[in-house]
């Protein structure tokens, strides 16, 4: 008996010792980020805002959704892109301009697919009531998640980060251990002491894991590209970065500001910088981070950054007027 016992502890455990450790994040084949809003337009209309559809090895999200409610509608249109299959939507933090096309964009598509965008991703914190210098309450993310709850629509808050797809993770709030502040002084929120300047807290990215390094795509970045960098690493436990696509909010920073960046950012490989990065910033990044007008552009409508693999390469596909 005692014999059969430790047979059978002896194949238990060879099953134990076959069982592989907890791997990293799967690796995604195949990603494209194509622009749906932005100020600059190659092709439909530009605008203070931003959204980019992402389409990773079969899986498509959108990633926030422009500021007026029929533009990403309308470029899409443009474009030739049909987001009637998306069904995941992520809003990186509540601005606006980053909110404004949600509802419109839901009920057009529901129209073709019932299931069309009824999944909205966000992180915890987003429904804060935030106000103005003059102390007036501003509610309205509360208002526009009730407005899509109507339509049928889910919203799933993220406490921390979560992976929405194979080698796709939601980041959650970001912690800020750089002192980067990346966010407008005029909107407040209220704590104990009474009201301080929103930090924007829910801030938060997608992170793409690649056999090349890791892509990182952002609304605003307030919550500091620095900070999203590392938050990334954390996720997937890679320190190469391939592509920072999105909004940084750098416009207004100055040279100092924009030189400790690239030193986070050393060896990135392509930026594809959108809506409040700036142009003037993104030229400064291009050359501290010796990138050149091929890896380094400012987005426009319809621009697109794609990769293909290992050893398919990567590369921007900047449009006429930014390329």
């Amino acid at each position: 008996m005692m014999t059969g016992l430790i047979r059978r502890l002896g194949m238990l455990m060879a099953l134990v010792l076959a069982i592989p450790a907890q791997a990293a994040p799967l690796a995604a084949q195949h990603v494209t980020i194509t622009t749906l809003s932005t100020m600059l337009a190659d092709h439909g209309i530009g605008e203070w805002g931003y959204a980019a559809l992402v389409e990773v090895d079969g899986h498509r999200l959108l990633f926030d959704t422009g500021a007026h409610a029929d533009v990403v509608l309308r470029n899409a249109q443009t474009l030739g892109i049909d987001l009637a299959s998306v069904e995941d939507v992520v809003i990186s933090h509540d601005h606006n301009d980053h909110t404004g096309g949600l509802i419109a964009l839901r009920r057009a598509m529901m129209a073709k697919n019932p299931r069309a965008l009824s999944h909205l991703h966000v992180a915890t914190g987003i429904a804060e009531t935030r106000f103005d210098a003059a102390g007036a309450a501003d509610t309205d993310f509360a208002a526009l998640e009730q407005a899509y709850r109507a339509t049928g629509g889910v919203v799933i808050e993220h406490a921390s980060a979560a992976q929405l797809a194979p080698g796709v993770w939601f980041s959650g709030p970001v912690a800020r251990t750089h002192d980067e502040r990346n966010f407008p002084d005029d909107v407040f929120v209220r704590q104990a002491g009474g009201l301080v300047v929103d930090p924007v807290a829910e801030d938060a990215s997608l992170v793409i894991a690649t056999a090349d390094g890791t892509v990182i795509l952002t609304g605003c970045g307030h919550a500091g590209i620095m900070n999203i960098a590392d938050a990334a690493q954390a996720i997937d436990g890679d320190a190469r970065l391939l592509a920072v696509v999105g909004g940084l909010h750098l416009f207004a920073k100055p040279d100092a500001v924009l030189a400790a960046t690239a030193v986070r950012l050393k060896g990135l490989r392509y930026l594809l910088a959108a809506h409040c990065t700036g142009i003037e910033a993104t030229w400064r990044l291009r050359g501290l981070l010796g990138l050149d007008r091929h890896s380094a552009v400012v987005a426009a409508v319809g621009s697109r950054f794609v990769w293909g693999g290992t050893g398919a390469g990567a590369g921007i596909e900047p449009g006429r007027i930014a390329g």
